[in-house]
């Protein structure tokens, strides 16, 4: 009689740690996506809590990040997601030290990252909600040493592949002189952990009459926009343009603006280039245009569509009628795409493609507020989901 051999049961695919951590990078990146995992039982667990996925499920999904709420100008956070994948106003807090009386000044985020101002200091801060981490950096010294200095613009970004090291870009207009003012940039390498070389490039400047107030150029005090490979911010007071920091070629530029149009906020137009939310000085409608290179190299305006803010944000019965001459934008969403709007009913998110809308709370004051637009990866998160 022959005997019988025995089969093995197959090996499921799931079985390889390698091939089920493929699937799992690319789950959605909602803050609920991973703790959700993470239940299914200690090997998945185990998988998602390590910090190498926990940096590749980042890396992954950087291009499409969650808005999961803004900073106001106290750096105090609000989030902007539904449960279960609404953050915790807590979670994202800064720890400062009890005797700490300095003033924080909020720039902007991005990649994950909060840039902060410490004037009294002279010192950058360079803020990981996620992770807690914090770098302060001094200021440049030709920043430093510059005379008629306003207040230090800037921007933080990380390079395309790169979820530990960071840059920051310092901007500034500078120059007692009104005719002769110019603006300043330095860029800051964490790989490095040292400041490059000043850049410089001479501000227009725009002849006024002999009894009219001369207002020195400055760098907006707004969030830059990443638009290709260059960093965007407003240009106001005597000259009212853009300034563009090329990170490629390291290099300060000057745009005009289209003079039909009051600019209200740089966005990203679509394609990823440089674009302007603005309104017509013929008429109120708000207008977005974008630049658009031709074949002799020229980048010059055009006039992409016209949005009637007021139609759009009207059409449901609790909202109508109350935005006409109420509005005033508050900041971007530069990943999403996403306008954050102040109006008499509270504060109202809406998407610059599809004007899909969507009120978030009530406040009767108004500022400007930096959107926080990142993976709030597993091993943050795991904690916090199981408090929801």
């Amino acid at each position: 009689m022959t005997a019988r051999l025995r089969r093995s049961p197959a090996a499921s695919p799931l079985d390889d740690d390698d091939l089920l951590c493929e699937i799992l990078l690319r789950l959605p990146p909602q803050p609920s996506s991973l703790p959700r995992a993470s239940l299914v039982c200690k090997r998945w667990r185990r998988l998602v809590s390590d910090t190498g996925f926990s940096r590749r499920f980042r890396l992954r999904h950087r291009r499409n990040p969650p808005l999961l709420g803004f900073f106001d100008r106290d750096l105090s956070f609000s989030p902007t997601l539904e449960a279960p994948n609404r953050v915790p106003p807590g979670r994202f807090s800064l720890q400062r030290d009890d005797d700490d009386d300095d003033r924080f000044v909020p720039l902007g985020c991005r990649h994950g990252l909060v840039l902060i101002y410490i004037p009294a200091r002279l010192q950058i801060l360079v803020w990981d909600p996620v992770t807690a981490d914090q770098h302060y950096i001094a200021i440049p010294p030709a920043v430093a040493a510059c005379p008629g200095k306003a207040r230090i613009n800037g921007a933080v970004f990380r390079a395309a592949g790169d979820v530990q090291h960071f840059q920051v870009v310092s901007v500034m207009a500078y120059g007692d002189d009104h005719q002769h003012r110019r603006a300043l940039a330095c860029v800051y390498s964490s790989k490095t952990g040292l400041w490059g070389d000043p850049i410089s490039t001479p501000l227009p400047y725009r002849a006024v009459q002999a009894d009219a107030i001369s207002v020195p150029t400055l760098v907006f005090a707004d969030d830059a926009v990443l638009a290709g490979d260059s960093l965007h911010w407003l240009l106001a007071g005597n000259f009212n343009g853009i300034l563009e920091f090329d990170l490629e070629k390291q290099r300060l530029a000057v745009i005009r603006l289209p003079e039909e149009v009051n600019c209200l906020k740089l966005v990203r137009a679509e394609g990823g280039g440089l674009g302007l939310l603005g309104r017509s000085v013929t008429n109120c409608m708000t207008q977005l245009w974008k630049r658009e290179s031709n074949c002799d190299g020229v980048a010059p305006w055009v006039l992409g569509r016209t949005i009637d803010l007021d139609r759009i944000l009207s059409v449901k019965p609790e909202l109508k009628g109350t935005f006409a001459g109420a509005t005033a934008i508050l900041g971007l969403a530069e990943d999403n795409n996403l306008l954050l709007l102040w109006t008499i009913t509270g504060l109202v998110v809406i998407h610059l493609e599809s004007l899909k809308f969507k009120k978030l709370f009530r406040t009767n004051t108004f500022f400007q507020y930096h959107a926080f637009e990142g993976v709030y990866t597993a091993a943050a998160a795991v904690p916090f989901f199981s408090l929801m």
